[in-house]
């Protein structure tokens, strides 16, 4: 199995030249044929990141049972948005050639990703996880499950779960959901947690990623200010 790896890369390195590549395959064999170990500073690289999102992109689009050409067609655009048409290709060639017909493993990837991701990186990556679910119009209960369960293997906290999750669906508490409070919760209480959730999720946290993880950090910050904007014409304060 080794010396046919070796002669994909062979080939695809010729094929296609450009050190993305070296960086993909590298980072492929180390951590899809054994469990990935670090201490909580190591840094996952570029070609490895695009990787594993690209996987678990694919475990939700695959969720329901049907692959949806819209939810595709949204990840490509991301990918070409936040990477470029070059950098992008490169990785969907890779991972149709290599990784495609292998188990994925969510857990596996949210332990490495913990690992090696800032907390606020790894909520970008279950908010991008998320759009893709709705590029069809809705999120499927298979969807959701499959989301909850990445969620988790990012450690994420589950009210953060919750939060990101209130923003792609219409309800009436749905602005409580994003600020991550009770419906109860007092005037106070209500300001004090949208100066928490506008910190968290501020796109400044994500200034060291690409284009599109700063959009979608911007999509975020928007939805906590236009929950609190909401509230407060609810309460008329």
């Amino acid at each position: 199995m080794f010396k046919w790896i070796l002669a994909v890369v062979g080939y695809m390195f010729f094929r296609y030249p450009g050190a993305i590549l070296g960086f993909i395959i590298g980072t492929l064999i180390d951590n899809w044929r054994r469990p990935s170990r670090g201490s909580q500073d190591q840094e996952v690289s570029p070609g490895d990141f695009e990787l594993n999102l690209l996987s678990l992109a694919s475990l939700v689009i695959k969720a329901d049972g049907k692959v949806s050409q819209t939810e595709l067609d949204y990840v490509r655009a991301y990918f070409v948005q936040a990477y470029g048409k070059e950098r992008a290709n490169a990785t969907f060639r890779t991972f149709n050639e290599v990784i495609k017909n292998r188990e994925i493993s969510g857990q596996r990837i949210g332990l490495y990703l913990q690992k090696r991701t800032r907390y606020e990186v790894r909520l970008q990556i279950l908010h991008f996880l998320f759009s893709i679910a709705k590029a069809d119009g809705q999120v499927s209960e298979a969807e959701l499950r499959e989301l909850s369960e990445i969620s988790a293997h990012l450690n994420l906290m589950r009210r953060d779960f919750e939060s990101i999750k209130a923003m792609f669906f219409k309800s009436a508490d749905n602005a409580y959901k994003i600020l991550e409070i009770e419906k109860s919760a007092t005037d106070a209480e209500v300001k004090k947690a949208f100066r928490t959730m506008a910190k968290k999720y501020h796109p400044d946290k994500l200034q060291h990623m690409d284009e599109a993880y700063r959009k979608g950090a911007q999509e975020k910050f928007t939805k906590v200010q236009e929950a609190y904007e909401h509230i407060q014409k609810e309460r008329g304060i």
